[in-house]
């Protein structure tokens, strides 16, 4: 199976409701990324097109834009933390036996999913915040409080998966990046 196959037809590695969980949070995360750059492209494009054979941009397309990032944006942090795909500084890791990349991917896991909770924590005060103050998009009219709640929920689905890639690892005798990613390099020749 290549990658992009075990990307496509992903199923978490952890046992019972968690797998279960893990595996529906990724089908959602993939529709929502897959929607978000579809949409993003479908506006740029458009806006494109009638900026030059109207003369005039589509007037909310920048707006548009600016919530379809957000959303790709901490809709993609889970996405990639499920998938192993985010970036380490492996030196000290990459010379430790086994047993020590195992304790200490356990440790990093868990202080990354701390971190998530605490940046959720503060990503709601942040909305509630914005929320009091009324803000509203010029063109389309949403209030601002509505597209930024794409954060917390990026911060709630990552600080989950890193929980769920230490709970792998402390019940699993392989080292795992994430629930469904085996630590390990792979070989860079081709197949035949």
């Amino acid at each position: 199976m290549t990658e992009e196959e075990s990307e496509k037809s992903y199923r978490s590695g952890l046992p019972g409701i968690l797998g279960v969980v893990d595996t529906v949070i990724s089908k959602i995360e993939s529709v929502i990324l897959a929607l978000g750059v579809l949409l993003m492209a479908l506006n740029t494009v458009t806006n494109v097109v009638s900026r030059f054979v109207f003369g005039n941009s589509i007037m909310f397309s920048g707006e548009l834009n600016r919530i379809l990032i957000i959303m790709i944006t901490f809709a993609g942090i889970g996405y990639a933390a499920r998938h192993g795909r985010h970036i380490r500084m492996s030196a000290i890791y990459d010379a430790l036996p086994t047993g020590g990349r195992k304790v200490l991917m356990i440790v990093i896991a868990l202080f990354t999913s701390m971190v998530m909770f605490f940046l959720l924590y503060y990503s709601v005060f942040y909305i509630i915040d914005l929320y009091s103050k009324g803000r509203v998009l010029p063109s389309m009219g949403l209030p601002i409080w509505m597209i930024y709640l794409w954060v917390p929920m990026g911060f709630l689905i990552t600080g989950i998966q890193y929980l769920l890639t230490a709970i792998k690892n402390m019940t699993s005798r392989d080292v795992y990046l994430s629930t469904g990613v085996v630590d390990g390099y792979k070989d860079t020749e081709t197949e035949v």
